[in-house]
């Protein structure tokens, strides 16, 4: 069946391809509106957002305590120079301190950003303290790793679309298998200044490594002086049923890299929190960000902060991810299910064809999500998500698996 797009959807499609750029490739869906785990189309149509902006909406669109606090910044200060203090970052940092258990912040804007300064830090700790000669200090990370689309961060990805025809690119990274915590343990030496690692692989299809793979890697960083940089972008913030990811394997890295969820769905905020004996190897004038750590980022940041400080967004997203899993695990069509929490990676039968079909076909008929790497259909719905909302999500994706199975 061919579907017919509805002129209002199709006008703003067109206006996109006129003066857009092509680095993304979106569904034909041209959302307006949204409210808790809904959105509404251009035309009116209503779907059920199952993608929730990568994690970044986990507390879905337009939460009441956020926007409230976005609303009352915005009528006080939105922007000041670091060049001075404002009177929102302090409690930020503190409130992200005390969520996460660490003791210093250092506040960004995007996840990528965070990532480059978690790198910046690692580098100039493993100088100043480990002493490793200038210039030499290297970093191991994962095969199949996403931390961003910076020069830097792809030149050490071994995903083409991300890396090929971009470089050239900076030297200092050692990639290694993820989940082989052997391989990685042989990859340090004496250069080594930090491990950098996903506790969950959001973009290569949502990887959970082997039990104890975190708990392993923590032990050889620790006996070799080596930091550990868990990026938590994606799997923390509640979303896979704990603040962190890594707290469930009993695992206490030096840094994290925060992101998405911690700007509440408003604006951009991202943070590196950790040691502070770590961070605090950086001088005045070495690293900053214009807009990282501003009044209205900060504002929104602690209110995000104080909603998981209740731990009811974590505890929904270990129920209804487990009733979520089981749901997905029952319906044909799938060669593999994975996942943590409200984080799914799903691989679709290449018989019936391939993720993009199934993610066209689910918005067709009222559902978000997306594909990645050709045969996975992510799904991370927001954590106010319902049961009732889960049933429609996999209802329909029974059906449409079904339909695809019968041609």
């Amino acid at each position: 069946m061919t579907a017919v797009v509805p002129t209002r959807t199709a006008d703003q499609v067109a206006l996109a391809d006129r003066h857009g750029v092509t680095n993304y490739a979106p569904l034909p869906v041209v959302l307006s509106h949204g409210e808790g785990a809904w959105v509404t189309d251009v035309d009116g149509n209503r779907y059920l957002d199952a993608l929730a902006g990568y994690s970044a909406l986990n507390f879905g669109h337009r939460h009441p305590v956020l926007t409230e606090a976005a609303h009352r910044q915005l009528d006080a200060l939105t922007l000041t120079a670091r060049a001075f203090h404002n009177d929102r970052l302090p409690a930020f940092q503190r409130d992200v301190a005390e969520l996460t258990g660490t003791e210093a912040v250092l506040p960004m804007n995007t996840g990528a950003e965070a990532v480059e300064s978690a790198i910046k830090v690692a580098r100039a700790w493993g100088h100043r303290v480990r002493g490793i000669p200038e210039g030499r200090a290297r970093i191991v990370v994962a095969g199949g790793n996403f931390h961003g689309r910076t020069t830097t961060i792809v030149g050490f990805s071994d995903d083409p679309s991300a890396r090929d025809g971009f470089g050239p690119y900076a030297d200092g990274f050692d990639r290694v298998p993820y989940g082989d915590s052997g391989a990685l343990a042989a990859a340090l030496t004496d250069d080594t200044a930090a491990v950098l690692i996903e506790p969950i692989q959001g973009e290569a299809g949502v990887i959970v490594p082997p039990p104890g793979y975190l708990a392993e890697v923590r032990r050889v960083t620790v006996e070799r002086d080596v930091l550990l940089i868990c990026d938590e972008i994606q799997s923390g913030l509640g979303r896979t049923g704990a603040t962190l990811r890594s707290d469930t394997e009993g695992v206490r890295a030096d840094l994290y890299t925060l992101g998405k969820a911690l700007g509440g769905g408003i604006v951009p905020v991202s943070a590196v929190a950790g040691r502070r004996d770590v961070l605090g190897v950086l001088r005045p004038g070495e690293h900053g960000s214009t807009f990282g750590g501003n009044p209205f980022a900060a504002a929104v940041g602690s209110a995000v902060c104080g909603l998981l400080g209740t731990g009811e967004y974590q505890a929904a997203a270990l129920e209804l991810g487990g009733y979520l899993g089981e749901r997905l695990r029952e319906l044909p069509g799938f060669t593999a299910v994975r996942g943590a929490g409200l984080w799914f990676g799903c691989d679709v039968d290449p018989a019936l064809g391939d993720g993009r079909a199934v993610c066209v076909e689910l918005a067709r008929r009222g559902v978000l999500a997306k594909e990645t790497h050709g045969v996975t259909v992510r799904l991370s719905p927001p954590l106010v998500v319902t049961r009732e909302e889960i049933d429609v999500l996999v209802d329909t994706l029974g059906q449409v698996l079904e339909d695809l199975a019968r041609g």
